[in-house]
Formats: structure tokens, C-alpha cells, sequence
């Protein structure tokens, strides 16, 4: 994994006995220190130092501290600074705040206190988001990293290849937005991070927003970000998303699910690529790229004038369909194969076999709920099983879930069929959503979008 440089700091203090102290804490931290003693030391490591935060008494020899704020702040602009001072007062604070200090400490304070304030600092808050989207790309890249393959993606059917073949396509793009569509649990969100982690993009943020789960109250602000004392609660400056994927990617979960009244303003957004947070007059320029995915008939809702059709052009510009698992079952075997892999090695279980009557049942047998179905079979199977062998009694697939596949059978109607599904699985349950999600491989919030879907009513008195 490529190395994430430490946050250096200077602390400018006229007491030797505590620049030491602290300096040896931060050395002993993921920090790196330098101490200086008078202005003139300081201002000289600031000459020949990248300085992240610089920790600044306001009563210094000869000179106020509230001077070389004001100077650093006008030379450094990126530079924090928090201001720490044995005879604080208010007045201080206030001046110390409107000249650019991000936080003041009163002496003494404790190691636990200076650590905190560091870690609200934004140079502490990106170099901790680097870090996670480099530990990110490495949990999801697959050791045949230069081939851009993702551990998730196993497949060998003809749809699949062609799925990843046009992933690596809207890589070379980094520019052009991109719309997945397909069934719930079959790995939209996976094909996005390949999308993004394959493109000159990838050493930005990949932030995935959940577009239905976001409270009207809080949509323009979590989007576009929002100016101190705009509204109730404000009480610090915000990025909103927008801002936050400036050179990166923004993934758009459930985008046909998005408020309404914020289509226009996000349409707006991707086709200028400026934004204005809430409460503020001052345009923001920012460059991202927006990959969305649906498990809905996005057509359907333009018709029923619930998304904008100019809308769905500025996203749809690469379209990329995953099909439903059913669709390429000979994926099933290379996937199952993977999961058994992947938790047997995390509950401590190695070798493991799967007998061949869990593949051939599994060949028959429907998938609502996708890859993600797959996945949780195979861990569920692996927690309960008793032996080194996987068999039909470990895995929760009943006869008469699954069917037969000859050329000659009739076309299976798959909405009666999932219809079928998710009443069965609600009655065997005892109707607690939550179990029967579990049982389906979905989410519970998934599954209330097919009752809702598909106009699932049922009442505890059915049988």
C-alpha cells in the first residue's frame, strides 16, 4: 500500500520543558513534530517546512501571537492553526478565531485534549480519508491489480465479461457519467468501485450516497454543503458531496428513488459543475464525475413524472446493465466457490467442500435476491455446518423454489415468481420483515421496495 506521509507539526512555544513534552507525544503518535522556542525560530522551520498545523502560544518574547497568526495565516493559507495561551481570555479567542485559528486551548491542557483538536482539523480529516480510500481500494482490487479486476467480480458467463468489459471502457472516460441498471444484489455498487479505481481518478474520494435515504429536510445540504448559521443547527461550515468528490466520483445509489425537487438542482450541478452551498452567495467550482445505478424501470418513472427525463440524459451517458444471476447461471459454481473460500478462511474452517447436489440445486434455483443471495447462503451455510462438507442441509434452498431448465419449458412469469418469493418467505416468517430480508439475501429496505413494487399486502391471518 502506498505510504500516507504524516501530518507534521510546529509548536511555537516559549517554554522549552513543554515544546519537549508535547513534541514527544506527537513523535510517539502518527505525527511529525519540530519545536521552536522564539518567533524567529519558528518563522524559519515555517520557511523550510511543509507545515500541516502549527500550535501557537499567544504569548511570545518580545512579540503577540496574535500578529504571527495573522502573518502565517496570509502566507499559509492552508496551514491550520490552534492557539493555546496560559492567560486566555475572551476577547482572544474571538480575535484569535476571526484571523483564521481553527481552535484555542487554555494551559494546561491534556494530551487528550490537543489530540482531539487535531483530529477535527481538516489536513487531519483528509489525510484520514486517503488513508481509508487507499485501504478501500485495496480490500476491493484483487492482486491482479494491473488488470483492474475486482475481488468481487468473479464470473465467467459471456453477460459478465461483457459487464467488466464495459466498466474498463467508462474507466478510459473519467469524465463521461455513467448509469448501471439491474436487480437489486447484483453488485451495482461493485461495478462503480471498478469504474472509479480503474480511471485517473482513482487517487480521489469514491463517496457512495444513498439517494433515497436522505431526509428532505437535509437534501440541498448534504448535497451542496452549507454556511454557518444558514439554517437551525448549522453551526460550522460544511462540503456537501458536490465538494467532498471534487476530482473523484460520486456514486448515486437509487437514483430513480431521488426527491423530485432536487432533480433540477443536481441536473444543474453535473451540467456546470458549480455549486453554491445553502446560506451562501459565492459559486464553488468543483469537478467530479457521477455514476448512478437503479433497480427500477427508469422509463416508468419518467412516464409516471416522478424522474426527469433531461436528467436521466446527463447521467445515461455509458449505460451499463447487469443481468439478474438467473440470467448466467453458470456464474453460480465460480462465485459459490469464492465465497466458500473467503468465510471459510474467516471463521477458521479450511477445507471445506461443497457437494455436487448444493451446485445443482443451486442451478435451478431462482436468486431474487442476486449475487448478494448467493453470498449470504454461503455464509450462513458455513456458520451452522458441522463437518469439512457442504451440503443441501446447510444451504436454505426448498424444491420447490427452484425449477427445472429445459428448452422446451414455458417462459416463467418472473414477476409472478418473485411475487411468490417474497410471500413465502414474509409467511415462513412469521411476517417480520427483517427475517424475511434475511432469508431472500436482501435488505430490509429492498424488500418494502418490492412489496411496494409488486402491491404486497399481507396480513398475519394468511396462511
Amino acid at each position: 500500500m502506498k505510504r500516507i506521509e504524516k501530518i507534521k507539526i510546529l509548536i511555537l512555544d516559549d517554554e522549552k520543558q513543554f515544546t519537549e513534552e508535547l513534541s514527544g507525544f506527537f513523535n510517539d503518535s502518527e505525527y511529525e513534530s519540530f519545536e521552536a522556542n522564539t518567533a524567529a525560530e519558528g518563522l524559519k522551520i515555517l520557511s523550510s517546512k511543509t507545515i500541516d498545523l502549527l500550535i501557537l502560544d499567544v504569548r511570545l518574547p518580545g512579540v503577540n501571537g496574535l500578529d504571527i497568526l495573522k502573518d502565517v495565516k496570509l502566507q499559509y493559507p492552508a496551514m491550520e492553526v490552534i492557539i493555546i495561551s496560559a492567560h486566555g481570555d475572551m476577547d482572544t479567542v474571538i480575535k484569535a478565531m476571526r484571523l483564521g485559528a481553527f481552535d484555542y486551548l487554555r494551559k494546561p491542557f491534556r494530551f487528550i485534549d490537543i489530540q482531539i483538536a487535531i483530529e477535527r482539523t481538516q489536513k487531519y480529516l483528509h489525510m484520514q480519508r486517503k488513508l481509508k480510500q487507499m485501504e478501500e481500494r485495496n480490500s476491493l482490487i484483487s492482486k491482479t491489480l494491473e488488470q483492474k479486476i475486482d475481488r468481487q467480480f468473479i464470473g465467467v458467463s459471456p453477460a459478465i465479461l461483457e459487464v467488466f468489459e464495459l466498466a474498463v471502457t467508462a474507466a478510459n472516460y473519467p469524465d463521461a457519467n455513467v448509469l448501471i441498471t439491474g436487480e437489486s444484489g447484483t453488485g451495482k455498487e461493485n461495478i462503480a468501485r471498478i469504474i472509479h479505481y480503474s480511471s485517473s481518478r482513482k487517487d480521489h474520494i469514491f463517496c457512495a450516497v444513498n439517494s433515497s435515504a436522505i431526509t428532505d429536510s437535509l437534501l440541498e445540504s448534504e448535497f451542496f454543503g452549507h454556511k454557518k448559521g444558514s439554517f437551525t443547527g448549522a453551526i460550522n461550515d460544511k462540503m456537501g458531496f458536490f465538494e467532498v468528490c471534487n476530482q473523484g466520483t460520486l456514486f448515486l445509489d437509487e437514483i430513480a428513488d431521488m426527491p423530485f425537487n432536487l432533480q433540477a438542482k443536481i441536473l444543474r450541478a453535473t451540467e456546470e459543475k458549480v455549486i453554491t452551498r445553502v446560506g451562501d452567495t459565492n459559486d464553488i467550482q468543483t469537478d467530479f464525475r457521477i455514476v448512478s445505478a437503479t433497480n427500477h424501470d427508469i422509463y416508468k418513472r419518467i412516464h409516471d413524472n416522478k424522474f426527469r427525463l433531461d436528467l436521466l440524459h446527463r447521467l445515461n451517458t455509458l449505460h451499463i446493465h447487469i443481468p439478474a444471476l438467473r440470467e448466467r447461471p453458470e456464474d453460480i459454481r465460480p462465485l459459490l466457490d469464492h465465497f466458500v473460500e473467503k468465510y471459510s478462511s474467516r471463521f477458521n474452517k479450511p477445507n471445506l467442500h461443497v457437494t455436487k447436489e448444493v451446485y445443482d440445486v443451486l442451478y435451478k434455483y431462482e436468486f431474487p435476491g442476486n449475487v448478494r443471495e448467493l453470498k449470504n447462503m454461503a455464509e450462513r451455510a458455513i456458520i451452522l455446518c458441522k463437518g469439512n462438507s457442504l451440503g443441501l442441509a446447510d444451504f436454505r434452498v426448498k424444491s420447490d423454489t427452484t425449477k427445472e431448465v429445459h428448452a422446451s419449458d414455458e417462459i416463467v412469469d418472473l414477476k409472478k415468481q418473485e411475487i411468490k418469493m417474497v410471500r413465502k418467505a414474509l409467511q415462513k416468517c412469521g411476517y417480520n420483515q427483517k427475517e424475511a430480508a434475511d432469508i431472500l439475501g436482501i435488505t430490509r429496505d429492498a424488500l418494502i421496495r418490492k412489496m411496494k413494487k409488486y402491491s404486497i399486502v399481507v396480513s398475519k391471518g394468511e396462511d
